[in-house]
């Protein structure tokens, strides 16, 4: 299983609704809230080329984007190959 990093803030329900979806998975995942800590906004903006909206996720290298994005995945049935390849 890849490496799963999730960038949120609280207060938001996109960030609540991506790591629900993961959790129903079993998948474990790197949380960072970029209102406690900058330098993870530092970072997030860097590995997101600029994306300034949360959640942002990432699996393994993939930028896969925001909640929208995620639940795309799995409505196509794609999410699991990418959590695993």
């Amino acid at each position: 299983m890849k490496k799963v990093v999730i960038y949120t803030a609280r207060l938001c329900a996109h960030c609540d609704w991506a790591k629900e979806l993961l959790s129903k998975k079993n998948v474990k995942f790197i949380e960072h809230n970029i209102e406690k800590d900058s330098s993870k906004m530092e970072e997030m903006l860097k590995k997101s080329n600029g994306v300034k909206t949360v959640p942002q996720i990432f699996i393994g290298e993939h930028h896969v984007g925001g909640n929208d994005e995620l639940q795309n995945l799995e409505h196509k049935g794609k999410l699991d190959n990418l959590l695993k390849n």
